[in-house]
């Protein structure tokens, strides 16, 4: 007896599509956490990760966005040296950088529901500037208030020292990540003329 599988979808295209490109930007995030360099006034070094969660949720949107940067820390976690300067683990989720990490995917959400809304997924290229850009500081906020938070706990310090350590001494890189990515998004819709 022979039984006729052909018209059987268990996964929709669409949800595969999603988790093709969510696994895309994970990869993205994590090739970027090799750019990374020390920064000479703080011990949270610089790298590209945040222009991956930047990207993430520009381009899927809050739901996959945000899927995107979580499976990046679950791969990350698992043992994928995928963090900062090609460290894996459990360590850096709980370490210093820790409150980074765990934000990567609320900001991720955040850059998403800025840029897109809460419904239907937008090109990119068609949103204006101010909102492209505002949903970037938003997500910047997000990641500096959660990143000084872990910062302060680990390292015993007070929230003002923690903050002009691990945050205020990343203003001018964000800025640059936020340039990159708008640029990103520009050059996509020229390309696409």
């Amino acid at each position: 007896m022979a039984t006729n599988t052909d018209s059987v979808e268990l996964v929709g295209d669409a949800v595969v599509g999603n988790v093709a490109r969510a696994a895309l930007f994970a990869a993205l995030t994590g090739a970027f956490a090799f750019v990374s360099f020390p920064n000479p006034i703080s011990p949270v070094p610089v790298s590209l990760q945040v222009l991956g969660v930047f990207l993430a949720g520009i381009f899927l949107g809050p739901v996959w966005g945000g899927a995107s940067i979580a499976l990046y820390l679950v791969a990350g976690a698992a043992g994928a040296p995928i963090f900062a300067g090609g460290q894996a683990g459990l360590g850096p989720l709980f370490g210093y950088t820790g409150g980074f990490l765990w934000s990567y995917p609320v900001a991720a959400a955040l850059v998403g529901v800025a840029v897109h809304g809460t419904s239907e997924l937008r090109d990119p290229a068609e949103v204006g500037l101010g909102r492209l850009v505002g949903g970037m500081v938003l997500g910047t906020v997000v990641i500096y208030t959660l990143g000084t938070l872990g910062f302060s706990i680990v390292q015993d310090v007070g929230l003002v020292e923690a903050f002009v350590v691990s945050a205020l001494a990343f203003v001018p890189f964000e800025a640059v990540k936020i340039a990159a990515a708008v640029g990103v998004v520009r050059s996509d819709a020229a390309a696409a003329e």
